[in-house]
């Protein structure tokens, strides 16, 4: 009679309890299924819904501060916007100095080479004229003093060329 029991049934009802000496000779496979249908041990339970305390405690703490900021937290996070904004600014333009900066040095170290490496004196003072290692960034302003100033002015207003050409 007692194997006219379907058999799932049979394995329920006839399952033995076993010791930890026997527990620690299965393979981790069979131990993990044998102590699947176990009851956990009473520190797993107590931890288990202490860990379901907490998420439920911290779900209620989102939802208390989730509310809507107040206008001075608003008014502070933007000014602290606009301070990271301005010192992001401020570092984007240093690198642009330093990359500019660098970029100079580098083409006068260059053209300085150049200069350097011409076989003859007078096309190194030739080269060094026509392209001078550090380019002049100073306003020269007017370099023409008060006789070559109306001198130059006589040239432009002459409209017949007459001051200008020399053939008779």
């Amino acid at each position: 009679m007692p194997d006219s029991q379907p058999p799932a049934e049979r394995s329920e009802r006839n399952r033995k309890k076993l010791s930890p000496f026997e527990l620690k000779k299965l393979s981790p496979q069979e131990r993990s299924r044998y102590l699947a249908y176990e009851e956990p041990p009473k520190h797993v339970s107590e931890a288990v819904s202490a860990t379901h305390k907490r998420l439920v405690e911290l779900k209620k703490a989102r939802i208390r501060d989730s509310a809507p900021p107040s206008d001075k937290e608003v008014e502070e996070k933007n000014k602290y916007d606009n301070l990271i904004g301005q010192l992001k600014a401020a570092e984007s333009r240093n690198r642009l100095r330093i990359m500019r900066l660098r970029y100079q040095a580098n083409r006068a170290q260059e053209i300085s080479h150049l200069i350097a490496c011409q076989p003859v004196a007078l096309k190194a003072v030739r080269l060094q004229a026509l392209l001078p290692p550090y380019p002049d960034t100073k306003d020269r302003g007017d370099r023409l003093d008060k006789l070559d100033r109306d001198r130059v002015e006589q040239l432009l207003e002459d409209t017949e060329g007459l001051q200008t050409n020399r053939i008779h």
